[in-house]
């Protein structure tokens, strides 16, 4: 069941008559399920890319191998790299990208820690980044980030009135 920052966000989406997409990393495709269980679903989901692997990245959302090289899969500037990848790939009015670190394995470190998150957003009337440390479980970490997303999304919206 989609949290209240969730169903707010897309029911704002609606009322705007804007469609949403996502890139999808670290998320795992979790943020386009949660929007898909909202009752406007269908108003606002374009649909979405689980790019979990930095082949992913490169091949379908077109993210250059330096970024990957130089910053990491999982950083601002190759998040947004994704949101800009996937404006060819998906129409729609805003495109999302996130990225990060749910678990150890990837490129964490003492500036970097597990539970960090890089989102970035753009559309044609906004665009805005936001790098966020959670705490939890990979699954915890997750829904938190998708939150705090719909949180920063639906402030940018209401700012563009």
């Amino acid at each position: 069941m989609p949290s209240k920052q969730v169903e707010h966000c897309c029911e704002l989406l609606a009322q705007r008559e804007l469609t949403i997409a996502f890139a999808e990393s670290a998320t795992i495709g979790q943020f386009s399920a949660e929007f898909g269980l909202t009752q406007v679903a269908g108003q606002v989901l374009k649909g979405g890319i689980v790019c979990y692997d930095a082949s992913v990245k490169k091949q379908l959302l077109d993210v250059d191998q330096d970024l990957l090289d130089t910053f990491t899969p999982e950083s601002a500037e190759v998040t947004k790299a994704a949101a800009y990848g996937l404006r060819k790939m998906i129409p729609a009015d805003i495109h999302v990208a996130i990225t990060g670190l749910t678990c150890p394995g990837g490129s964490e470190g003492p500036d970097k820690p597990v539970g960090t998150m890089f989102i970035h957003c753009v559309s044609d009337f906004l665009e805005f980044s936001a790098r966020t440390v959670f705490d939890g479980s990979k699954a915890e970490v997750i829904l938190q980030c998708i939150d705090n997303t719909c949180k920063l999304l639906t402030e940018k919206m209401e700012s563009t009135q």
